[in-house]
């Protein structure tokens, strides 16, 4: 089911700053009695080594989760867990800056801007902090919760008695894996765009010469639409190049002919980030075993969508994933043997090595999956969601196959594993690369909203390629 709902009318709002807030501060309450301040700072500016170009900006999450501030460096928040009161501190007005840069945000625009609700310069910051610390003095409201190794060197917490560095990073990171439909509204418009820009992508690969400039059209597609910044490097991997699961050198040349093109391609907007993949013939035509490699893989991720909802353990998804690439590899010929036993030996995870997705949020691979990378069985080692999904989570589903020689080969020479793959078989499959069709879900109490809206059956695949 592909979510519905009016993005426009929901982003004209402000971002929830307060009730993000507010959240925090009861998961701390969850773990201590002591109560006090929210200390965060976002960003700070600076320059490039050997150069006077700016560093490019990046806020910190945390800072925009409590604040929605995506965009201003250098610039602080105190968050006053008894009187729910948030404090925003924003650069003064520096005259040799303005004379560069033009006028910073002044505190009335911030304050119409974002949900918070006092904005004062960063000057006042140390005077702030003394008063807040000195009027709770001697009560379990005199804690500071702020996160380690992130408070600047000139920020004072003198009258507090006492400093947590630990639980707020850690607060936040949970409290960022439910949603809000503000949070949701993001992603989907995220995905409305890389989605356009996905299928620009489609329209001209078949006249492509390099998978860079593919690259660049998805990046134009993006800007145009106001996107200026991409949630993760793009993948633009043709032919046998699709098998490197990260691959992001994206030079090749682009001959055509049978070869796939994978895109892994996501923009975010307001840091919030989409991620996209769609695995298409660059001729505009599958082959014989690309089409079939495709149509297994297709058939994993409409069969793990159809099992997501609110409490579903991701492991079982995620098994469920393995167990249908098995049985596609044995009607095909690739494996051969008993299922179970395929399963039972883990070899199927020389074709599907990654775990089956992720949490999506302002990070690609978005805070609170708990993955657990020292994990012996290899089937499970690469999940980053080790948890039933909550609703309100916006997970990842990106099933793949891939034909990776530097992966295949060892399990070739291992009698555990070379009993169940047909190595003849297997040769006619090397030129598919790779197949990876990913999708952006919002879990619900009985299901799951699809945020991307982006085609993906194979014969709509062929027409939009070939123009027909």
């Amino acid at each position: 089911m592909t979510m519905t709902m009016d993005v426009d009318k929901i982003l004209a709002g402000k971002y929830p700053a307060k009730a993000h807030a507010a959240r925090v501060a009861a998961y701390i309450r969850t773990k201590t009695d002591a109560t006090g301040i929210l200390y965060l700072e976002g960003a700070a500016s600076g320059l490039l080594e050997d150069c006077d170009e700016p560093v490019p900006f990046r806020q910190r999450r945390a800072f925009m989760y409590l604040t929605g501030l995506d965009d201003v460096a250098d610039s602080y928040l105190v968050y006053n867990m008894a009187t729910k009161q948030s404090t925003l501190f924003i650069p003064p007005v520096d005259p040799e800056e303005v004379i560069w840069s033009g006028l910073p945000l002044s505190p009335d625009d911030a304050r119409a801007r974002y949900d918070v609700d006092e904005v004062l310069p960063s000057t006042e910051l140390n005077a702030t902090l003394a008063r807040l610390g000195a009027a709770q003095k001697d009560t379990n409201k005199n804690t500071v919760f702020a996160i380690g190794g992130r408070v600047a060197p000139h920020v004072s917490f003198l009258e507090f008695d006492d400093k947590n560095f630990d639980l707020l990073g850690e607060a936040v990171d949970e409290c960022r894996v439910v949603k809000d439909e503000y949070e949701v509204a993001l992603i989907r418009m995220a995905n409305m765009v890389s989605e356009a820009a996905h299928q620009k992508v489609m329209r001209a690969v078949r006249t492509a010469a390099k998978e860079y400039e593919l690259e660049g059209l998805f990046l134009g597609e993006c800007y145009k639409k106001g996107a200026k910044f991409q949630a993760y490097p793009s993948i633009v991997a043709s032919g046998r190049s699709a098998a490197t699961l990260h691959y992001v050198h994206n030079n090749k040349e682009m001959p055509g002919g049978k070869d796939l093109l994978l895109l892994d391609a996501g923009c975010e907007w307001k840091l919030y980030a989409s991620d996209i993949t769609r695995t298409f013939p660059v001729s505009g035509k599958f082959t014989k075993e690309s089409r079939a490699i495709y149509d297994i893989v297709l058939k994993m991720q409409l069969h793990c969508i159809a099992m997501l909802k609110e409490g579903v353990a991701w492991d079982d998804v995620h098994l469920l994933a393995h167990k249908i690439a098995i049985d596609g590899l044995l009607s095909l010929g690739v494996l051969k043997g008993d299922k179970n036993e395929i399963l039972k030996a883990r070899t199927s995870a020389a074709f599907l090595p990654h775990g089956l997705g992720h949490y999506l949020g302002m990070d690609t691979h978005d805070t609170g999956g708990h993955p657990n990378y020292s994990d012996p069985d290899p089937l499970f080692r690469y999940l980053r969601v080790r948890r039933n999904l909550p609703a309100g989570s916006v997970i990842t589903v990106e099933p793949g196959i891939y034909f990776c020689d530097f992966i295949i080969r060892p399990y070739l020479k291992d009698p555990k594993h070379a009993q169940y793959i047909d190595e003849k078989v297997l040769n006619k499959y090397w030129d598919v690369g790779g197949v990876r069709i990913e999708d952006n879900l919002l879990i619900t109490k009985d299901g799951s909203e699809n945020l991307t809206d982006c085609p993906k059956d194979p014969e709509e695949l062929e027409k939009i390629i070939t123009g027909a």
